[in-house]
């Protein structure tokens, strides 16, 4: 499918979409399926086409109306006006079918070629306005800011015969099968009546087609050749179904001893298709001679579309400052040309995208004018450069023609925003990305703290149970000490820093019992009271999500992790370690740990 035009243009080409029908001015470069998906619904005045194309999408949407097209034919210029400024429109030859054509654009957004679906040789290109061809490895006289091309056989090694040289394959194929009473010809796609003329041509005989959209196209091409005679020797067959019909006939000649059909298959698709498969195949098919399949089938590599090294031929001609692939997208990246010559890391001041943006465009200048200058800058972009970094740079013997652009991508006042790709495209910034890295860490950082304090807290929890032991048999050298350490441990370690310790009376336990000259029995009431109040307004925070800060909370859940629990409270720890058990005997008193 074709790919939508930029918004910074007025027009579409090939596209019947909603975004598309907001577009002043629509182009039809010709009239195949996949060009003409959804135009019924989303089609509005004016369509420039030739008028071959604009009768087949009639004829193929019969709710289209004749008075939405403005026929232009190869050859012709056409003067627009429009709100953003006039531009011209030119209509070129595309060598891929009948009524197909390239559109030139050339306006106050740049000069745009548009191909559509195209082949591009010697003969199509000569068409083209000299002043963007260039000769002898010569810059052009005016360059193309954008290229808009069909690169659906880049990834395709095969070097693919021209046109003339693949039809007479299929003439040759047929010499040398005289005795075959019907000769079967898939060439029922719009492009392929060239084929059907020369044969008809060739061998004095008309062609029977039994296919309502190829005898449509070829009525208007070559009437001459049509036959109504279902049973003539060449007959035009579909695709969809050609294995099933082959196998069927085949194999009721072979059942009656007599001659086989002759079916081909002109096309390049089986090459492609092969040109993929694993290299340590036996062969590989030829290229210059038809070539059966295991079913019975003809084929040979006849392209309406260009082949890589087209592409690339074509590429060094026109010398376009920008490619972006129509079909499929993305697929230009992958050839040599815009490897080499359009992968950017700085827009120049005289880049064409400033136009696409309806930013003024930027004067020249060379880092000769910076240095005497020291720092330049524009109001609509920001660039800066000192004389000593450009000292530097040629010290070191890189170039300075062009100084490195600090981009400011925000569009004049009043203008449309801007879209971009990648960052840019979401509206992010390196200062937003640096904030959210910094935020990011200050977080790490914070859960690390608290892992380390939590478990300071169960060690200083493991000491404390042995002090309490030895403190409770009377002969701790660290009496005195032992409750300042557990309420200075269960004050300042618990409660997670930052928060509010609103339990601070709770916290305050009683257990000035541990270092008392006082008998154990009095301290029995001091165990109780600590049991039962279980420090509910502590517990409700510590060992939960709560005891989280909201920083921490936010980085867990930005994850989609759950929020981990805490360590367990030292309070906790304590109910589930050994408690003191109070008994008395007659004679003295003991403790016993249960």
């Amino acid at each position: 499918m074709p790919i939508e035009m930029p918004k910074g243009l007025p027009f579409s080409v090939d596209t019947w979409t909603a975004a598309s029908r907001r577009k002043r001015h629509h182009f039809l470069t010709h009239a195949h399926r996949d060009h003409l998906a959804c135009i019924a619904s989303n089609s509005s005045y004016p369509i420039y086409a030739t008028r071959f194309t604009k009768s087949l999408a009639l004829r193929h949407f019969p709710r289209l109306e004749d008075s939405l097209f403005v026929e232009i034919e190869v050859g012709e210029s056409v003067v627009i006006d429009d709100p953003d400024g006039t531009f011209s429109v030119t209509a070129l030859d595309a060598n891929h079918c009948p009524g197909a054509v390239m559109f030139l654009f050339e306006g106050e957004f740049g000069n745009i070629l548009h191909t559509g679906d195209c082949r591009l040789t010697t003969d199509c290109l000569q068409y083209l306005p000299i002043k963007y061809i260039s000769k002898k490895g010569s810059e052009t006289l005016c360059h193309l800011d954008y290229l808009f091309l069909d690169c659906i056989f880049c990834r395709c090694s095969l070097k693919i015969p021209s046109k003339k040289s693949a039809i007479q394959q299929v003439i040759n194929c047929i010499w040398k099968h005289p005795y075959a009473p019907f000769v079967y010809l898939a060439c029922d796609l719009l492009g392929q009546e060239e084929i059907l003329v020369e044969i008809s041509r060739t061998f004095g005989s008309k062609i029977f087609v039994n296919n309502s959209d190829c005898f449509h196209s070829l009525f208007h091409v070559a009437p001459e050749v049509l036959s109504q005679d279902a049973s003539s020797r060449f007959q035009v067959v579909a695709f969809p179904g050609l294995y099933e019909r082959a196998s069927e006939k085949l194999a009721e000649a072979r059942a009656a001893l007599q001659p086989e059909p002759l079916f081909i298959r002109p096309s390049a698709q089986w090459y492609a298709g092969n040109d993929r498969l694993d290299m340590t195949q036996k062969q590989k098919p030829s290229l210059v001679e038809a070539e059966r399949d295991e079913f019975g089938i003809w084929h040979v590599c006849y392209s309406m579309h260009s082949s890589r090294e087209e592409l690339e031929w074509a590429l060094q001609l026109l010398q376009p400052k920008w490619v972006i692939s129509t079909t499929p997208p993305c697929r230009a990246m992958e050839l040599d040309y815009v490897k080499n010559h359009c992968f950017k890391t700085h827009l120049t001041p005289d880049d064409p995208l400033w136009k696409l943006f309806k930013i003024p465009t930027l004067p020249a200048f060379t880092a000769k004018e910076a240095l005497k200058n020291s720092i330049v800058s524009t109001s609509a972009v920001g660039v800066s450069s000192t004389a000593q970094d450009c000292k530097q740079l040629e010290l070191k013997g890189l170039r300075t023609d062009h100084l490195e652009l600090k981009l400011n991508l925000s569009p004049p006042s009043g203008a449309q925003p801007i879209t971009l790709f990648g960052r840019a495209r979401l509206g992010i910034q390196d200062s937003d990305i640096f904030n959210e890295k910094k935020s990011a860490c200050t977080m790490a950082n914070d859960v690390e703290m608290l892992s380390k304090q939590q478990i300071i807290v169960v060690e200083q929890a493991s000491s404390l149970q042995e002090n309490i032991a030895v403190a409770m048999q009377g002969s701790s050298p660290r009496e005195d000490t032992v409750a300042e350490d557990v309420s200075s441990i269960i004050k300042d370690n618990i409660a997670e820093p930052g928060i509010k310790n609103s339990g601070d009376a709770d916290v305050k336990m009683d257990v000035s019992w541990i270092g008392s000259s006082r008998s154990l029995s009095n301290a029995e009431p001091s165990i109780e009271k600590l049991e039962e109040a279980d420090v509910k307004k502590d517990m409700s925070i510590i060992g939960s999500s709560k005891s989280l800060n909201a920083s921490l909370r936010k980085l867990y859940r930005s994850m989609n992790v759950a929020v981990p629990r805490p360590l367990p409270s030292l309070i906790e720890q304590m109910e589930t370690s050994k408690r003191v058990k109070i008994c008395s005997n007659s004679s003295n008193e003991r403790v016993n740990y249960c």
